[in-house]
């Protein structure tokens, strides 16, 4: 179990981790755009990373990251929440910026999706000064490698207050 919370920091295994969360806090009501992090136990998707720019090792599916990939956002439609390819997106995957270099899929709203309960929840790579997220919880590139060799497919995440 991934345990993550609210004063920034997720722990695994004793270890301590420093992580950004989303700009508003944690919250048991996400919204689509609200700046928060959803609270609860989730699963774990594929890992998606840029082989350009980083080597993992995981038990975690891997899935390299190529041009055109995003993940839809978007609650009219009907992929929403899940991987798309397209040429327009505001959560392109291939980004120029390093925070999508390795992208682990939080299994937020991913089951049955309903619209507006929010999409693209992610563990990813935080800016060096752990800003806050779009609620999303980032760790430093170095952590999140140590912590995708340390889990396996049966790992949850619990994000609490």
């Amino acid at each position: 179990m991934i345990l993550v919370n609210s004063k920034g920091w997720l722990i695994h295994n004793k270890k301590h981790y420093k992580c950004a969360l989303g700009k508003k806090g944690i919250t048991k009501n996400k919204r689509e755009g609200d700046m928060c992090t959803p609270h609860g136990t989730f699963g774990l998707g594929p890992v998606f990373y840029r082989s350009d720019r980083v080597q993992i090792k995981t038990k975690l599916k891997k899935i390299e990251i190529k041009k055109g990939m995003a993940w839809c956002d978007n609650p009219k439609s009907k992929y929403y929440n899940k991987l798309i390819y397209t040429k327009r997106s505001k959560e392109t995957l291939m980004r120029k910026d390093h925070l999508y270099d390795i992208v682990v899929f939080v299994k937020y709203n991913s089951t049955r999706v309903k619209k507006n309960k929010g999409s693209a929840i992610f563990i990813h790579v935080a800016r060096k000064n752990y800003s806050p997220t779009k609620g999303c919880v980032a760790l430093n590139v170095k952590n999140l490698k140590n912590l995708l060799n340390k889990i396996n497919l049966k790992t949850k995440i619990k994000i609490t207050f």
